[in-house]
């Protein structure tokens, strides 16, 4: 029992933390964020254009050594997972230059999963089967709960870019339709006039 208490807690301890931000991006503008990270952590970016423009944005990701490991043009939203190969401050940048006038709101999650540890060893701690079938349910709980927390983010944005969509369209057809009605009541107003200036002109004569 002792050891699967041990093995409960290592595994909560390495739990993936999840870093999430909401992000706005001028017209011409890149913004930039670093992770500092050792050799074989494992990174993954998430992200999705909410607002603006045609909803797209170019990524890139680049190493410490300033190689590029990502490069993506006018997505509109992605997912990148990579094992770092070196110590040092991994880049990943949003770039909104090709666009001159419509800023962009960007939401995007990096997990960043530290290499496993072995457990330290316990001679109070049995190494049996139990405890390693417990190791990997947590595991794949933990997995299952980070995938589970990006989908409700993503899928807000999502009914939220739609909703956005539907309200302008919603919109546009009212003004449309209003616009319509105006010109069919100055038609109609300006047939009226002309048929009766026509009778009244065919009196006179």
């Amino acid at each position: 029992m002792r050891g699967l208490v041990v093995s409960l807690i290592v595994l909560l301890a390495l739990v993936v933390p999840v870093q999430s931000y909401f992000i706005a991006i001028d017209a011409n503008e890149e913004k930039c964020f670093f992770e500092r990270v050792t050799q074989g952590t494992k990174m993954g970016l998430m992200f999705e254009v909410a607002e603006g423009g045609f909803l797209d944005i170019d990524v890139k990701i680049t190493s410490p050594d300033h190689k590029e490991i990502y490069k993506g043009e006018r997505e509109s939203s992605g997912k990148y997972t990579f094992a770092a190969d070196m110590d040092g401050s991994y880049t990943y940048c949003f770039s909104n230059k090709m666009s001159t006038m419509t800023p962009k709101m960007v939401l995007f999650t990096m997990d960043v999963a530290a290499p496993g540890a072995a457990n330290p060893a316990d001679p109070n701690a049995p190494s049996d089967a139990d405890g390693q079938k417990l190791e990997e349910m947590i595991k794949e709980l933990s997995n299952a709960l980070t995938s589970v927390k990006h989908e409700q983010e993503y899928m807000e944005v999502r009914e939220r870019v739609h909703r956005g969509i539907n309200e302008n369209t919603n919109s546009r057809v009212v003004i449309w339709a209003l616009f319509e009605a105006i010109v069919l009541v100055l038609m109609t107003a300006g047939q009226v006039f002309y048929l009766k200036r026509f009778f009244e002109v065919r009196r006179v004569v």
